[in-house]
């Protein structure tokens, strides 16, 4: 019992330091103007939703969206994760350690014994899974082209790197734009290009097609839910309650975490979801996503649409819709080898047996 105790109390060390009390008064998190920077350059800036002025900032400290339009790394290629901080120290985390630590006990052990589906965690990346926001993108482009009387390249493959590509690439590429951009305004025409973005992002009003029934029914069936995406908390949440999805999702992945990578973001998912990496499912559209989860030990569930289905032959399965899914699809995702197939295993090295020595006796 006493293993079991010190096991419980260092996982709430570890979520406590995901969490944050809405509770605060802002005026507690006024900070000097020293301690922001130096907060800003370890990414552990921490900020509340009632807090943010009209401008995107912070009590007068301004926040910018930096992965908005960047192509992030993949992640955990060798099983690393990332750095949390808790008060005795930062603790590094990675896919063994929650594999190792967010075990079931033994009441949630008989809890899954009866309702299997309950031990699952899912998480959904936000962007072109959640909500179509490849258009908005591509129309940002337009916009942003429009005001330097630019034009944007009718090719399907220059505007589909647009999209997954990163705003720096695309902007020094003159093959792809066609612009001749001077190295000066780069900064200025990504920093307008995200602001449009958020312009038009209260314009996305549904989410993409069969989702909602998709999360009623695991809504139904008590398994928790996520989304990860690069938006800022306050904007998210925002956009989540336009498109009528908030309620579904017991924990959101954002820009605030800050996490470098798409693997650490569906790690500190599933921590939030208290549901071990490997018991995890990702929903993604993006082949990096998918090698991402694989990198966590999670399963993953490609959307076909932004990119073919031969580009997704990675993933554990793939749908063109949420409507092709049903529950049962998520316990034949681990029915192969069981639902621990995903966990550490040690390798048995078989010992061989001692040759029989010959004699005169075994001979005759």
């Amino acid at each position: 019992m006493a293993t079991n105790f010190r096991t419980s109390s260092s996982l709430l060390q570890l979520r406590s330091s995901f969490c944050f009390s809405p509770s605060l008064s802002s005026s507690k998190l006024r900070l000097s103007k020293s301690k922001r920077l130096n907060f800003v350059q370890h990414r552990l800036v921490i900020k509340n939703s009632s807090g943010f002025d009209e401008d995107c900032s912070f009590d007068g400290f301004s926040v910018k969206p930096n992965k908005l339009f960047m192509q992030e790394a993949i992640g955990a290629e060798y099983g690393e994760g990332f750095e949390t901080f808790r008060l005795d120290g930062p603790l590094k985390v990675d896919v063994d350690f929650l594999n190792d630590r967010l075990q079931e006990g033994f009441l949630k052990r008989i809890r899954y014994a009866m309702k299997p589906d309950e031990a699952y965690g899912l998480i959904f990346s936000w962007d072109d899974v959640v909500a179509n926001t490849g258009a908005l993108k591509l129309n940002a482009w337009k916009q942003l082209a429009l005001e330097e009387g630019k034009e944007i390249p009718p090719e399907a493959d220059a505007q589909k790197l647009m999209l997954y590509a990163s705003a720096d690439h695309v902007l020094h590429k003159v093959r792809i734009l066609r612009w001749e951009t001077i190295e000066s305004e780069v900064d200025r025409l990504k920093s307008r290009l995200s602001q449009i973005y958020y312009d038009n992002l209260p314009k996305l009003r549904k989410p993409m097609e069969g989702l909602e029934e998709w999360l009623d029914a695991v809504s139904t069936a008590h398994i928790p839910c996520a989304v990860v995406s690069s938006l800022d908390r306050r904007n998210m949440v925002d956009a989540l309650e336009r498109i009528g999805l908030k309620k579904y999702f017991q924990a959101i992945i954002s820009e605030e975490d800050g996490m470098e990578s798409i693997a650490h973001r569906f790690l500190s998912a599933a921590v939030k979801l208290d549901r071990k990496p490997s018991k995890c499912v990702v929903f993604e559209d993006d082949p990096r996503g998918i090698t991402a989860a694989h990198n966590c030990t999670m399963m993953a569930v490609a959307l076909i649409g932004s990119h073919p289905a031969y580009d997704l032959g990675q993933a554990d399965l793939a749908v063109g819709s949420f409507n092709e899914l049903s529950v049962i699809n998520l316990r034949r995702l681990f029915a192969n080898k069981g639902s621990t197939f995903m966990d550490r295993q040690k390798q048995i090295i078989e010992k061989t047996p001692p040759k029989r020595k010959l004699t005169v006796d075994t001979i005759f």
